[in-house]
């Protein structure tokens, strides 16, 4: 594929959903794109603002919080993994407030405390949190969702 082709099927790619540098050239790489063309193909999609890392970073951030219902950590790994520069990622993860997390968190673990079977309160807890942790959430995070003040708001 030539780079023309490359630059014209990724413009109508680009243009429906949100793709970082890191997606676009993997996609250009299983195309046969020499790697000059990718270069070129590439700054012209950055120049034309087809290609945005922060943009899709916050999309990205957006999504996988509030519709995958993950947590700090994973997203941190999934963006690292996408090869996201931290001081684009970071700046817009803080921009999430705890709040937002404890929204998402309470009522996962308030249904996932249901079907967990334990022989005491201990081992159901450290299960809850085992889980919490492989979601992404930060142990602070899930210290406000378990140490609950009064046990029958967390446990009904």
């Amino acid at each position: 594929m030539t780079g023309q082709q490359a630059y014209q099927k990724l413009t109508d790619l680009c243009a429906r959903s949100e793709h970082c540098q890191q997606e676009v050239l993997e996609k250009m790489r299983q195309w046969g794109v020499s790697e000059e063309e990718q270069t070129e193909v590439m700054d012209r999609l950055i120049k034309e603002r087809y290609v945005d890392d922060e943009r899709f970073a916050r999309a990205f951030i957006y999504d996988k919080i509030r519709y995958n219902k993950w947590g700090r950590r994973k997203v941190e790994q999934a963006l690292w993994m996408k090869r996201i520069d931290d001081s684009i990622s970071k700046p817009l993860l803080d921009e999430v407030d705890d709040e937002e997390y404890l929204k998402i968190l309470r009522p996962m673990l308030k249904q996932k405390r249901k079907s967990i079977k334990a022989q005491s309160e201990y081992e159901a807890t450290m299960k809850l949190i085992k889980y919490a942790i492989g979601r992404g959430f930060t142990m602070d995070i899930i210290k406000q969702c378990i140490e609950v003040e009064d046990e029958d708001e967390f446990l009904d």
